[in-house]
């Protein structure tokens, strides 16, 4: 645990503490159970973080990377209240900002765009931006409504809208920032925004690579037997019916206050630590990456509240990417890892509709998030992918070894 984590800890003791000395020392019965039942409930509300301490994790988190860079809040514009754009819809006209991390590189790099998926945010790739740097300009964002971007209320109320909130934003972002003939790297609900995004603006992104994406198939499509029967079952109605409520992982993170911390160490040890495949979390990457994960998922719910628009129970599509493959428009580099919950058979199926160049390479010694547990599998299958633009002889470049093409 952290020093930071034992202040939180010792801080929730001494309000606890608090609460009991002043509930004891009420002389009414019924005065010391209304003080019981006000106190806890602020207890279990306590949420030890903010913006700044989101940046400041994410700058503790970033100081593993060895390549300089710079970070900014990104101006994406305001609107009033009333505002038919519901993602600048505010009580005031205050801006919204997209907060970005640009690491130096050669003047002619190529520009990577990197969007990270859900529960998540750019400090995810940092095991990825030294290697990249070498050959690309990089550039990381956190989604509106996520890291250390700004969390404005979530007002959508249908599919179509909360992927306007994404793919909007980010478009302000990129005429914010000047940019155009970009490559556009997607991890899971990344890979989804990112996909979404190219089909509405096409002629600003040279590549696509998709990272695990989310959302190529829809519940009709691809509802396993396993899954209806399951979902037949009260206990699949009950998490229905939570799923359709909104409860996201990160309410649970706030609603347990004080101990949330822990449940986020427990976790980013088990997935990246003594249950992970390849390359292990050091004990100070593990360290920095819970820290940064808890003030990420702890702060002010925003951009989480897409789930239930943008997927079924079940992490079904409820806009499949399936059905408008044949759309397409960017060429698409799809990276799997081995032990990827999301199927690649969905890209597959897609690239038999697509009619632009496509491939799907598969990376050994990872599950979904293979950019941590095997790094240097990923960075081979992004340079792979994009060797027209880094390679002097794309033509001749062949799949690297380790690396399986499907």
């Amino acid at each position: 645990m952290s020093i930071n984590l034992r202040r939180w800890t010792k801080m929730a003791e001494g309000i606890s503490s608090a609460a009991a000395t002043s509930a004891t020392t009420t002389t009414a019965t019924s005065s010391t159970t209304t003080k019981k039942a006000s106190l806890w409930p602020t207890l279990l509300r306590w949420i030890p973080t903010s913006t700044d301490q989101i940046i400041a994790a994410e700058k503790r988190l970033l100081s593993l990377v060895k390549t300089s860079y710079t970070q900014e809040q990104v101006n994406i514009g305001s609107g009033p209240p009333g505002s038919k754009v519901r993602w600048f819809r505010s009580v005031s006209d205050e801006p919204r900002f997209i907060n970005s991390v640009t690491f130096d590189s050669r003047e002619d790099a190529p520009t990577l765009i990197m969007v990270h998926g859900y529960g998540a945010s750019q400090g995810f790739f940092f095991r990825n931006f030294d290697a990249l740097a070498k050959h690309f300009r990089v550039i990381a964002i956190d989604q509106l409504g996520w890291g250390g971007s700004s969390r404005p209320d979530f007002t959508c109320k249908s599919t179509e809208e909360t992927e306007a909130w994404f793919i909007d934003s980010f478009e302000e972002w990129r005429k914010a920032k000047n940019l155009s003939n970009f490559i556009l790297l997607g991890h899971s609900f990344g890979g989804y925004v990112a996909a979404k995004y190219a089909l509405k603006h096409p002629q600003h992104v040279q590549q696509l690579v998709l990272v695990g994406p989310a959302g190529f198939t829809s519940e009709t499509d691809h509802m396993t037997e396993r899954m209806t029967k399951f979902r037949a079952t009260w206990k699949g109605a009950i998490l229905n019916h939570l799923w359709e409520s909104n409860l996201t992982p990160q309410k649970i993170i706030r609603g347990l206050g004080p101990l949330g911390p822990n449940l986020v160490r427990k976790y980013t040890s088990a997935r990246f630590g003594s249950y992970a495949q390849g390359d292990l979390l050091n004990e100070e990457e593990a360290k920095l990456l819970t820290d940064y994960t808890y003030h990420t998922l702890a702060a002010k719910g925003s951009g989480e509240l897409c789930l239930k628009y943008i997927f079924s129970f079940g992490a079904f599509a409820r806009s499949p990417l399936l059905q408008s493959a044949s759309e397409w428009k960017v060429p698409t580099t799809f990276i799997y890892g081995i032990d990827d919950w999301m199927n690649y058979k969905g890209a597959q199926e897609a690239r038999k509709s697509m009619k632009v160049p496509c491939e799907i390479i598969r990376v050994p010694q990872g599950g979904h998030f293979i950019f941590i547990d095997n790094p240097n599998g990923f960075h081979s299958a992004v340079l792979y992918g994009c060797r027209k633009f880094v390679s002097p002889d794309p033509d001749r470049q062949s799949l690297p070894e380790g690396l399986l093409s499907a």
